[in-house]
């Protein structure tokens, strides 16, 4: 198989976890159990909690070092920009979390499932941004990041799609939407990933340069995904303990592909 073949592969791949997680809405005919959802919750917040550290931020600290830098300073710089950027379309593009009646961003006429549709586009941004930058990494040959571990991210992000694309469809389909419009809801949420990894495979040329304030760039935008919203949604309420369990579990399995496959 060819690099740039393994590229479109791996960028599709969170892709299809989002929707086969949208599918579940034709085969779970009642609303997503709370303890359920809690633990999936926290399942994509380890996912993500590991993803950051060992694909992204550890990759920048090794990268920086080869090339004879400050280890630490572009994956700390790179990681405050994260999250500045990501708590910036927080504060300006309106959107809706689940469970929540408050939006957030900015006032906006649209309609309920249009801001929850935009809350999770919101936080796909960073990991089709992840998906990408690793993709670009392994395509310049550069700080050793392989195919492998590039495929290790995606299938990661992949993994934590798939409760993430049934906690946006099932919802709607129990409050009164068609499963089949439920469906392409959460599906069509997950496209700004394999759109946010193209467009920075396109850019290459220039992101080699600051490939680790890049990398640390995207982590810092995951991980405030992570602690803005998963956590605490994760948290609310009884059985906090589940989320937990949940986050514990995501961390160890997506440690465990990064690892054995990187």
């Amino acid at each position: 198989m060819s690099d740039n073949v393994k590229i479109i592969v791996g960028i599709l791949i969170p892709l299809a976890g989002t929707i086969l997680g949208s599918a579940m809405v034709f085969l779970i005919k009642t609303e997503m159990k709370v303890l359920l959802q809690k633990a999936l919750l926290g399942f994509a917040s380890g996912v993500m909690i590991a993803a950051s550290v060992w694909s992204l931020i550890i990759p920048a600290i090794e990268m920086t070092r080869l090339r004879g830098g400050i280890s630490w300073l572009p994956a700390s710089v790179g990681f405050l920009v994260g999250i500045l950027f990501l708590l910036f379309l927080d504060t300006f593009i309106p959107h809706l979390h689940l469970d929540s009646e408050v939006p957030e961003g900015k006032k906006s006429s649209l309609g309920k499932n249009a801001m929850l549709f935009l809350a999770v586009t919101l936080h796909n941004i960073p990991e089709g941004m992840a998906v990408g930058v690793v993709f670009a990494g392994f395509r310049a040959n550069e700080a050793g990041i392989s195919a492998a571990g590039a495929f290790a991210l995606a299938i990661g992000i992949a993994i934590q799609n798939f409760p993430e694309g049934a906690i946006i469809s099932m919802p709607l389909a129990a409050g009164g939407m068609k499963r089949r419009t439920a469906f392409s809801y959460g599906a069509i949420s997950g496209i700004v990933e394999p759109l946010g990894a193209i467009i920075t495979i396109l850019l290459t040329s220039l992101v080699i340069p600051i490939l680790p304030y890049i990398l640390s760039f995207a982590a810092g935008a995951m991980i405030y995904v992570v602690v803005e919203e998963l956590i605490p949604e994760s948290q609310v309420g009884e059985h906090s303990n589940v989320g937990t369990l949940g986050v514990a579990a995501g961390f160890v399995i997506m440690m465990i592909l990064d690892v054995a496959l990187g």
